[in-house]
């Protein structure tokens, strides 16, 4: 129990030292320095209502641009074929392909959103280190093998 309070206070003291994320085009910034979608996690995991919106938009994201390449792909294929063989070129695969750039489209709309989303709430918990945690319960619980303290975070 020692050591579980002694590496939150210690976690707390090193969340409050941190330095606030920007995300500008794209980009992350630490201090001004560009830095990669992995340290940007790896900073998010102390705040998990940040980290869930953060990957929810990196999802958003990788699922879009899937979607835009298979149907982008689809397309050429299509194309491709209509032009090497006699075969009508505006086939059932160009439909189907823009059908999926089509889909790509709302999906890739709200990724930035969710991203900016999960890195404000992330600068507001470090704005709000100092404060004390409102979900923190601490009660004094007893049974038949004697009297305890139980913390609930």
């Amino acid at each position: 129990m020692k050591y579980i309070i002694t590496s939150l206070l210690l976690l707390l003291g090193l969340q409050s030292f941190s330095q606030e994320i920007k995300f500008e085009n794209g980009k992350f910034y630490k201090d001004g320095l560009q830095i990669s979608t992995f340290e940007t996690t790896q900073l998010l995991v102390t705040n998990y209502k940040a980290l869930s919106r953060f990957k929810k938009g990196k999802s958003k994201e990788s699922l879009g641009f899937m979607l835009t390449g298979i149907g982008a792909a689809l397309i050429t294929v299509d194309l491709v074929k209509g032009l090497v063989s006699d075969v009508q070129y505006p086939s059932a695969l160009t439909y189907v392909g823009v059908g999926f750039v089509a889909v790509s489209i709302p999906i890739l709309s709200g990724r930035n959103k969710k991203i900016r989303e999960g890195i404000n709430f992330y600068n507001d918990g470090l704005k709000t280190t100092g404060q004390v945690n409102s979900d923190l319960q601490v009660s004094v619980i007893s049974n038949q093998n004697g009297y305890g303290f139980r913390i609930n975070f």
